[in-house]
Parts: structure tokens; C-alpha cells; sequence
């Protein structure tokens, strides 16, 4: 992988890990269109693993209050950790369940075009929603986590289908926002432990330079798109991006047809 194919990985990773349009279905398709050619899952866990450093980051004084409290007992913090366990279950049950599905459909193009179309379905839905509610149900945390095991396969994105679904549960956007963000932590980790046993052929593919810069790309770029989310969730917006991944979804379905 050449230093600018890490930086085109590396910004398409870090700037729609949180914006609404998946971030793995872009992956599929910036490798395609660049020519990078990686074993498994490797590289994208790895960028992953990179855009988790930004949660950490924007949210690490709501992390660190959230592990105080769970030491502590101070407040409801510990239910709340509760919650975040509870919606992780799902994509990590789907994870180690079905990972040989999902490593398949990183190879079709048309499985991440048609998820792409369903991710603007989801987007849309969100108009005019305003939630009042601070933090979710039991009911809704599963929920949620049950739309984020749905976002482990290419095309559909873990932010939009998680705020989505906590829009849809009546939490206000800055919530929804945080509890899907949040919810990536151990979710990208476990993930990141499942392709482990792929890291020394990954490495070999790429290129250490390689990986390390598109890491870091990722890193800087998925920082300013979560701001960049949280402010248009404010405003309601979020629904806007569904026309861009209806198109992406179409011109992702010719790509598959011309070039099967």
C-alpha cells in the first residue's frame, strides 16, 4: 500500500466511521477503486482500532466519569454501564457467530450496494424525531444493539442504524449521539481481538509506514466527524445524508454489473 492509498483509506475510514455512511462499505469500495488488495478483515480493524482512539478522545472525560462511577457507585452511572453491555451483545455474538459471512461480503459489491440503499431507508426515518428522554430502556438498548450487529455487514453504517435507532426510542440527538459512540468501545475492541491472529500477514501486505499512516489519518479525521455529527444532529439534520447513500448505493450496484 503507497502513502497515498493510506491516506485515502485512512480519510474515508476516519471521516465516515461516524458520519452516517458506513464506514466499511467505503472501505470496500476506496480498496477497490485504489487497488489495495489486503488479507481478510485485517486493515479494516485495524482503522477501526485507529477511529476508537477518537471515542476515546471526544468522549474520555465521559468515559473516565462513567469508570468512577462504576468503582464507586456514585449516581446511576453503573446502570448505565449496564446498558452499553447490554447493546454490545448482539454484534458480538454476530461477530463470532457469522465472521466468515461477514468476511464474504466485503467481496461483493452488490451485498454493500443494497445495504447502502437500506442505510438511507434508516436515515430517512429519523425526520422530525426529538426524543426528550437522557437515557435509554432496557427494551431500547437492545434494540439498538440489535441495529448495530445489523451494521457489521459492509454498507450499513454503525452510526447512522445506532442514532437512528435511539431517535427512535425518544432519546434527545446529543444522547443518541453519545450512546452509540460509547457503544464502539468495546464493540471495535472485541473485533479488534477476533482479527488478531491476522495482524503479522496484514502487516506484511501493507506495509508498516503504510498502515501506521493511514491510522493516523483515521484518527485525526474520525475527531473532527463525530463534532461534525453531533452538531447536525442538533440541528436535525441527521436525515440528510440518506440521499447520499441512496446514490452511493446505485453507483455501487452499476460498479458491481460492469465489473463484476
Amino acid at each position: 500500500m503507497s502513502w497515498w492509498q493510506a491516506v485515502v483509506l485512512g480519510l474515508v475510514q476516519g471521516l465516515t466511521e461516524f458520519l452516517p455512511v458506513s464506514s466499511s462499505g467505503h472501505l470496500v469500495l476506496a480498496e477497490r477503486l485504489t487497488g489495495v488488495h489486503t488479507p481478510g478483515v485485517f486493515v479494516e480493524v485495524a482503522l477501526h482500532i485507529a477511529t476508537l482512539g477518537s471515542v476515546l478522545v471526544v468522549y474520555g472525560r465521559r468515559i473516565v466519569e462513567l469508570t468512577r462511577g462504576l468503582l464507586t457507585g456514585e449516581g446511576d452511572h453503573r446502570g448505565y454501564v449496564w446498558l452499553l453491555v447490554l447493546a454490545t451483545i448482539p454484534a458480538g455474538l454476530v461477530g463470532v457467530l457469522f465472521n466468515d459471512v461477514i468476511e464474504a461480503a466485503f467481496d461483493s459489491l452488490a451485498a454493500v450496494g443494497a445495504a447502502f440503499l437500506l442505510t438511507g431507508i434508516i436515515l430517512w426515518s429519523t425526520r422530525r424525531l426529538a426524543g426528550t428522554r437522557e437515557v435509554p430502556t432496557t427494551r431500547s438498548a437492545i434494540g439498538i444493539g440489535l441495529m448495530q450487529a445489523l451494521a457489521i455487514l459492509p454498507g450499513v453504517s454503525r452510526s447512522g442504524s445506532t442514532v437512528s435507532a435511539a431517535l427512535w426510542s425518544g432519546l434527545t440527538p446529543q444522547r443518541a449521539a453519545e450512546f452509540s459512540f460509547l457503544m464502539a468501545v468495546p464493540t471495535i475492541g472485541g473485533a479488534a481481538v477476533l482479527e488478531a491472529k491476522d495482524a503479522v500477514a496484514g502487516v506484511g501486505a501493507v506495509g508498516v509506514g503504510s498502515l501506521l499512516l493511514a491510522c493516523v489519518v483515521a484518527f485525526v479525521s474520525g475527531i473532527w466527524a463525530i463534532r461534525l455529527l453531533v452538531a447536525l444532529l442538533r440541528r436535525g439534520h441527521f436525515y440528510a445524508f440518506a440521499p447520499y447513500c441512496w446514490a452511493v448505493g446505485v453507483l455501487t450496484l452499476l460498479l458491481a454489473w460492469l465489473a463484476p
